[in-house]
């Protein structure tokens, strides 16, 4: 991201993959082979399954070596989420130093990062595998180095193997004013996709991993 807007005092144009525009428009249709961001009128009601985690219960990572929420990278976002009520969720993650773009602001890519991180835990409510399918992300205010960037997402519909979403996130506390937003569509997918996609080594170490859980979690939120 060109640091001529991320130093920006007021509301930022948003940016779409490397083209910058005024604006997003979520009623769009999907392009072919691409998902659009509205449900249609007789997609349903997201359910929370029966064995979702409880409200307030910490998600964990879903992966160790995930950039978004693992543990095991030293320059990860660390991103923490937890079930909220219905099919929510809440996250936070501070940035950090190597989260930079321009000077003393967190880079625009990790901030869409730590949004589709967070929409992505949404699945763990429902128990399907997903992947991103689209996301479109609207940046409002400079995150500034240091800052906790608070994050509330939800589920708002499902139509076939497509699940809506939309995510918000703020500075300076959970109520603060907005600093990103994103809307998303993810695709639900068998566990093949990962197989037959992911390099042989990390497939093979995470399904050998003894805990069942932490087994299908490995491939549970990635593109």
């Amino acid at each position: 991201m060109a640091p001529a807007w991320h130093g920006g005092a007021g509301p930022l144009p948003a940016r779409v993959g490397s083209a910058l525009v005024s604006g997003t428009d979520a009623t769009k249709p999907g392009l072919p082979g691409r998902p659009g961001l509205t449900p249609p009128t007789d997609a349903v009601a997201p359910v929370r399954h029966a064995e979702a985690p409880a409200p307030g219960e910490l998600l964990g990572a879903h992966y160790d070596r995930c950039f978004g929420c693992g543990t095991g990278q030293p320059h990860g976002l660390h991103l923490e989420a937890r079930a909220g009520e219905g099919v929510s969720v809440q996250a936070e993650f501070m940035v950090k130093e190597a989260h930079q773009g321009a000077p003393g602001l967190a880079h625009g890519g990790v901030l869409a990062t730590a949004l589709d991180e967070t929409l992505g835990s949404l699945n763990w409510l429902l128990r399907v595998i997903a992947v991103t399918g689209r996301l479109e992300t609207d940046f409002v205010r400079p995150v500034p180095l240091g800052t906790v960037l608070h994050l509330d997402a939800q589920v708002t519909a499902v139509h076939g193997r497509k699940i809506y979403s939309t995510a918000v996130g703020r500075i300076g506390g959970p109520d603060g004013p907005v600093a990103v937003r994103a809307d998303a569509v993810f695709i639900e997918v068998k566990v093949d996709h990962f197989i037959e996609n992911g390099r042989t080594e990390e497939i093979q170490a995470a399904m050998a991993d003894p805990d069942q859980v932490k087994r299908a979690r490995a491939f549970e939120v990635n593109p």
